[in-house]
């Protein structure tokens, strides 16, 4: 090899080595992302579990799950994402049944975004079971079977182990993303699309 070939090609790996150690660099323990002091259990240890925290009355959750949602879309299967509501008190474990009752009645679909704007745009708490029945049925169920499952034990239970898995993660605040039971990542160092940048970042190196 001729000295101008290999000033290329010395060039060329100074160039790489940099790019890839700033890449490598770009999101850091402790201010893009926290490592989990005790790490948590995943249900499949063949995927990298991703699970959001969220409450439907948090503002920042709303904002959130256009993002949330388009991001989930585009992922392999290898990526297994899992919303879990967060319980802290009594409006947060209500909105838990909710959420459970609508995926135990196969209605996430019509209920999930919709639930997120009756608070947040038209300004109803959809504070207690009435109002959340009415809600429901707004969206095309009926009573009947919001009655059925609303408080069945298998919701109840569904809310029990949510409030349990919060637990289990420490300290929390929503929306939080946990990546594979290791590391959770908040919003608050650089807006919402960075925080599903660094999660991408995490998967990348739980697949390594």
């Amino acid at each position: 090899m001729n000295s101008a070939k290999l000033g290329v090609v010395v060039m060329f790996l100074l160039a790489y080595s940099s790019e890839t150690s700033a890449q490598v660099d770009r999101f850091v323990a402790g201010t893009h992302y926290r490592v989990l002091d005790n790490p948590v259990r995943t249900e499949d240890s063949s995927k990298v579990e991703v699970v959001e925290l969220f409450w439907y009355g948090c503002p920042g959750c709303y904002v959130f799950e256009p993002f949330m949602a388009d991001w989930e879309q585009s992922q392999p299967e290898d990526v297994d994402h899992k919303r879990l509501p967060a319980v802290w008190n009594p409006i947060t474990e209500i909105h838990a049944q909710a959420y459970y009752a609508a995926q135990s009645l196969d209605a996430m679909g019509a209920v999930h975004e919709r639930f997120f704007d009756e608070i947040h745009v038209n300004r109803n708490r959809l504070h207690n079971e009435v109002v959340i029945r009415d809600f429901f049925e707004s969206c095309g169920i009926a009573k009947e079977d919001f009655d059925r499952v609303f408080n069945s034990f298998s919701v109840r239970t569904r809310v029990r182990q949510a409030q349990s898995q919060m637990s289990s993660y420490g300290q929390a605040e929503t929306p939080s993303i946990y990546v594979n039971g290791k590391y959770v990542v908040t919003a608050g160092t650089g807006g919402y699309q960075q925080m599903l940048e660094v999660v991408d970042y995490l998967i990348g190196i739980e697949r390594s």
